[in-house]
């Protein structure tokens, strides 16, 4: 069981890349922020199949669900200041 738990952070490491190609060489800012957000998510999947890997889940349920909430909470404060800041959407006068 535990080298299905192995291959699929593997796989999910993978896909991780995919998404920060994404937050980097993305053409808009929403790319951007939609590429790390979903870094974040699967960060947060890639620490419960290390607890399940090393039998400490309850400790990195924990872990997991602060920097869920970090990730979160650092997306919208991002996009917010870039709503109002930046310009990102084009308000009517």
């Amino acid at each position: 069981m535990t080298d299905i738990f192995l291959y699929t952070g593997l796989y999910l490491s993978f896909l991780m890349l995919l998404s920060l190609y994404r937050a980097v060489f993305g053409p808009t800012v929403l790319d951007r922020l939609v590429g790390v957000n979903a870094v974040g998510s699967k960060t947060v999947i890639l620490l419960l199949l290390i607890g399940l890997i090393y039998g400490r889940l309850e400790m990195f349920v924990d872990i997991a669900l602060a920097y869920a909430l970090l990730n979160f909470m650092a997306v919208l404060a991002a996009s917010r200041y870039f709503q109002k800041k930046k310009g990102l959407y084009e308000e009517p006068p």
